[in-house]
Parts: C-alpha cells; sequence; structure tokens
C-alpha cells in the first residue's frame, strides 16, 4: 500500500468575486501571472505566490506517483476561511471553495479526497455546510484553530465537533491567523514560532477545555504541524497540572491521560522530532502529511518516516498508511 498524506492543500485556478458573492470588504483574490503561476491577493496586497500544482489533479497526481502516495488529503488554504466576516457571509464562501474543491479533485476522485471548509463562527451554519459537503463527495472537514479570540473549547466550536464525532466526520485542525509584531514579521517568524504555538495552545483548550470530557471518543480529530510543540511541553503541561490544581487542573483527569484522543501529522522534518512524538503519542496517533504544495512543506513525502531508523516496520506501515486509514474511514 502507498502512503496516504493527509495534509496538503489545494488553491482554485478562478472564483468569483467575494465581494459580489458575498458582501463588501477585502476578500481574497487571484491574480493570473501565466497558465502555471498566480499570485494570491488580500485586497492590493501580495499575500502567496502558487503554482498550477495548486488547482492541476494531473500535477498532483503525477507528484504523488513520483514519491509513492496513494491518497492524499485535499484541503482549503486557509486564507479562505473567512472567519472575521459574519457567519453568512462565510458561508456563501465555504459553499463556492467546496464546490470548486470537488471540481478540482474529480478529475482523480480515487486519489484525491477533499475536505472542506465551514463557516466556524457560526456554530448551526457550520453543521449545516459540513453535511452539505459530505453528502457532495467530500470526506472530512479543515478548520482553524481559532476563530478570532474563541479556541477550540468555546462552547460554539465545542457544538460542531459533537456535530462531527456524531457524524463520523474527520476534523483536520489547522493552524493559521498567527499574531504578528514588529519582531514576528522578520524571517517568517509566525510560521516558525507562531504556527506551533498556536497548535499547541488548541490542543491545551481541548484539555483545560473540557472538550475531550464533552466530546464522544469517536471524535476523528488530527492537528497539524505534528501538535505543533505539544509533545516537547508535555512534562510542563504535566507538571503545572499536578503543582497549580487551583489555576490548572480543571479538566477531569491529567493531560497524559487524553494523549489517545487525538491524531497528528508528520511534519516535523527531523527523525529526533518523529521520535519524541512517537514516543509520546504511539505510532498510532502519527499519520504522514507534507504541507504539499507549499515551499515550507516536506518533500519527497514521508521523507522524514524514511529516515526514522528507529521504527519497525509496522510502525513505519502504520503512519505511512494504516493511522490515516482509520482517521479518514477508507
Amino acid at each position: 500500500m502507498g502512503t496516504i498524506d493527509v495534509h496538503t492543500h489545494y488553491v482554485p485556478s478562478a472564483w468569483p468575486d467575494l465581494s459580489t458573492r458575498a458582501g463588501p470588504g477585502t476578500w481574497p483574490s487571484l491574480r493570473v501571472d501565466s497558465e502555471r503561476e498566480a499570485m494570491i491577493m488580500l485586497g492590493d496586497a501580495e499575500f502567496r505566490r502558487i503554482g498550477a500544482d495548486c488547482w492541476d489533479a494531473a500535477a498532483r497526481v503525477a507528484d504523488m506517483d513520483a514519491e509513492g502516495v496513494e491518497l492524499q488529503v485535499v484541503s482549503p488554504t486557509p486564507v479562505f476561511f473567512a472567519y472575521d466576516k459574519s457567519g453568512d457571509e462565510a458561508a456563501k464562501v465555504a459553499r463556492i471553495f467546496n464546490d470548486l474543491a470537488l471540481e478540482i479533485c474529480e478529475p482523480a476522485r480515487d486519489r484525491l479526497l477533499p475536505f472542506a471548509q465551514v463557516p466556524l463562527q457560526d456554530p448551526d451554519a457550520a453543521c449545516a455546510e459540513v453535511d452539505r459537503a459530505v453528502a457532495s463527495g467530500h470526506v472530512g472537514v479543515e478548520i482553524g484553530n481559532h476563530v478570532g479570540d474563541r479556541d477550540l473549547d468555546h462552547e460554539g466550536i465545542v457544538t460542531f465537533l459533537q456535530h462531527c464525532a456524531g457524524r463520523g466526520i474527520p476534523v483536520f485542525v489547522h493552524p493559521w491567523d498567527m499574531a504578528g509584531s514588529p519582531r514576528l514579521d522578520r524571517w517568517m517568524a509566525r510560521w516558525l514560532t507562531g504556527m506551533p504555538a498556536e497548535t499547541h495552545l488548541s490542543i491545551i483548550a481541548m484539555v483545560l477545555g473540557g472538550v475531550f470530557d464533552r466530546v464522544p471518543d469517536s471524535l476523528r480529530i488530527a492537528f497539524a504541524h505534528g501538535g505543533g510543540s505539544f509533545a516537547f511541553w508535555l512534562g510542563r503541561f504535566e507538571n503545572a497540572w499536578h503543582r497549580r490544581p487551583d489555576l490548572i487542573g480543571v479538566s477531569e483527569r491529567p493531560p497524559s491521560e487524553y494523549l489517545d484522543r487525538f491524531s497528528v501529522d508528520s511534519v516535523v522534518f527531523d527523525p529526533a522530532a518523529l521520535r519524541l512524538l512517537v514516543e509520546t503519542l504511539g505510532a498510532d496517533r502519527v499519520m504522514v502529511g507534507s504541507d504539499y504544495p507549499y515551499p515550507l512543506g516536506e518533500r519527497p513525502v514521508g521523507a522524514v518516516v524514511d529516515r526514522a531508523d528507529f521504527l519497525s516496520d509496522a510502525d513505519r506501515a502504520a503512519i505511512r498508511h494504516g493511522n490515516a486509514r482509520r482517521f479518514l474511514g477508507v
């Protein structure tokens, strides 16, 4: 069996004017520079240069074949979440991009598995859109790790997670909207430090906010980028839970007893970091991810797993495809 890559992104080659379809304001648009290159724009500002591998199924499949990837989960690029807009506006945007994702994946529907986006700021609309998307062909849903100041333990987001658990819809959590400052706006520091911190914070919210105590064990949820810095600082988290129960000990159990409730991808690049993930969470809680096709992703896909000589053949098979099949329900 080939590798299953649970962390990739898409961008359509075109989409309607969102200020007309969703509402007035600053929206992402696409400046097409050639048949194979484009620039995502936020208003008049350049956001990210992309290539045809963001929208061309044939290009994606060619790369997958070259790197032994059998299936690829194709998720939204977080800049399109529209969590800063009204729920109605974000719902319109989600519908547009979810339908475009199906079009992108259709030429290789046996290889490309689309994940939807939802208007997470509006729980009722989010539940309705994920149901519509799954009925239309989506396999799961990607959500951002927060909506403004609302983390994953916010009542509305918990309602959405309970909805997904009840319907067997896998949830992939991706960090986004990292805080900026003069210190963080250099050297891509928001991506190098902010993304791991955001993911770490959201796993803490799932534990201390009581989400894992309130959501059924059937919830299949995974966090991008190896869970951020969570595995490295689990000992500090555990120590604080026991030593400051007046502030930290609000979950039913210590943090270490929730490690079997979530999974992470393998986008950590270094075998030493992968070893820490496997030793902390277990080999059954790590899945190959690449962040394809973006420059900070891993190429070839699964290279860190290949270099991890501490893995048994069974562990390597689980991380490459077995765990993902369970997560995705395929």
